[in-house]
């Protein structure tokens, strides 16, 4: 029978694994580093477990984690990345397979504006506009002030509008909440 410990964490990944792999896919855009980062941020919260002030938000303490791994994801593939600029090497930008993720073509261009804004940007808009996160929740994943979670999202739905005004999807007309 397993103890408490790890019914908490097989609790935790029933509800949250869903939403931790989307908020990393839609950072990273690549199905299967997102799997594996999901996966990696539960093999986290095991460990760090004793770690957890109960009183505190799982969810939030989940989405930390997966914030810093694929933080460091991405600070690891900063180079790569350099070198298929460089090489004008294209990403694949095939869709999902069905299974993945069902997004409605609204959802489609969000994800696709989404992937071209200023990383900071795109994670505030994710947890607080896609995800629903608080102003404090969204703090502690980010480990911001609240003070920078509220500038950033003032400066970042302008820049996701003008993102998707420039790729044709509006008609000069503001990004309404259908979108984000």
């Amino acid at each position: 029978m397993p103890d408490s410990k790890n019914r908490e964490i097989i609790k935790w990944y029933e509800e949250y694994n869903e939403s931790i792999f989307k908020f990393i896919f839609m950072m990273i855009q690549d199905y299967q580093q997102a799997e594996d980062l999901r996966h990696e941020t539960f093999v986290r919260a095991f460990i760090n477990y004793d770690s957890f002030r109960h009183d505190g938000n799982a969810k939030t303490w989940l989405l930390s984690i997966a914030h810093n791994l694929t933080i460091d994801y991405i600070r690891k593939r900063r180079p790569i990345m350099l070198f298929k600029e460089v090489f004008n090497l294209k990403k694949d930008e095939s869709p999902l397979p069905d299974e993945a993720i069902q997004i409605k073509e609204s959802s489609y261009e969000l994800y696709k504006a989404l992937s071209k804004i200023k990383e900071s940007y795109r994670k505030v808009i994710i947890l607080r506009r896609i995800k629903g996160l608080s102003i404090e929740e969204t703090s502690k994943v980010l480990n911001w002030s609240e003070s920078k979670v509220k500038s950033t999202l003032f400066r970042a739905i302008p820049a996701l509008e003008k993102q998707l005004l420039k790729e044709g999807y509006f008609n000069e007309r503001p990004v309404s909440k259908k979108y984000i």
